[in-house]
């Protein structure tokens, strides 16, 4: 072979690899841009780092959550930029939503906890039980709750808000937030509360009333659950640690 078809050969070699790699540059490209149009518009992922939404929600547990459900703010966008104010295509959330947030004291951190008071609505805890303008929380106590995490165990009770939706909460002891002052909630505010009623930093406290503008999205469904805070892709951690039946469990 002469030498000018030998260095032909090798431009066409390099040639060839580098719209190879152009190519897959190209797919990854692609592929990020789409990840990033999901997780801001449709859904994101999130994982339950403590324990304040048991046994709705447990500590391992990994969820979706609908970003459309309740419009967009900047805080739908990745690191929350300041380029509007308020919530566009807005949908406000109803009683009984589990919801993820941004912390008002400081949108860095996310939170996920239940609406139980609308704008407008006077919350109040009396001796454990939620009270809703001035009416009780309907309340039955339910079965034992074993936490699989520190082997304690809980009496759950089922509540049951005034538009019908039902869950289970916790009890675990005497706390200061078992009786607590009036809280009327401000327009364009929620009211939010952990399932674990003794054991949530939640609006009785220092998370306060959460504005609309907060809302990240609708908790949908959990999609994956680890017990222990076993990392999700200790596949060898998998026999002993993953709870089955927690799998797209709708919330």
């Amino acid at each position: 072979m002469s030498e000018e078809k030998i260095e032909e050969k090798v431009e066409e070699e390099i040639e060839e690899k580098g719209s190879a790699i152009g190519e897959t540059l190209s797919v990854i490209v692609q592929a990020l841009i789409l990840a990033v149009i999901l997780r801001t518009l449709l859904f994101q992922p999130f994982s339950i780092p403590s324990g304040s939404m048991k046994d709705t929600l447990l500590v391992g547990d990994y969820l979706f959550v609908s970003k459309f459900s309740y419009g967009y703010s900047k805080y739908s966008l990745p690191f929350s930029p300041d380029l509007f104010d308020g919530r566009i295509w807005s949908s406000e959330p109803e009683l009984g939503d589990v919801a993820v947030f941004k912390f008002p004291p400081n949108p860095n951190i996310d939170y996920i906890k239940r609406v139980v008071g609308l704008p407008g609505d006077k919350i109040q805890m009396i001796d454990s039980v939620l009270h809703i303008n001035g009416t009780p929380v309907k309340r039955e106590r339910g079965p034992l709750f074993t936490d699989d995490e520190t082997g304690q165990i809980v009496q759950s009770y089922k509540e049951t808000l005034p538009n019908g939706v039902t869950y289970s909460t916790l009890d675990v002891n005497l706390s200061s937030t078992d009786n607590t002052r009036v809280f009327e909630v401000p327009e364009g505010h929620y009211f939010m509360m952990g399932d674990n009623r003794d054991n949530s930093s939640d609006s009785r406290l220092s998370v306060g009333f959460v504005p609309l503008e907060n809302f990240v999205g609708k908790a949908n469904v959990i999609f994956f659950s680890i017990r222990n805070e076993k990392h999700p892709l200790a596949i060898w951690e998998w026999p002993e640690n993953l709870r089955v039946d927690r799998f797209f469990n709708g919330l």
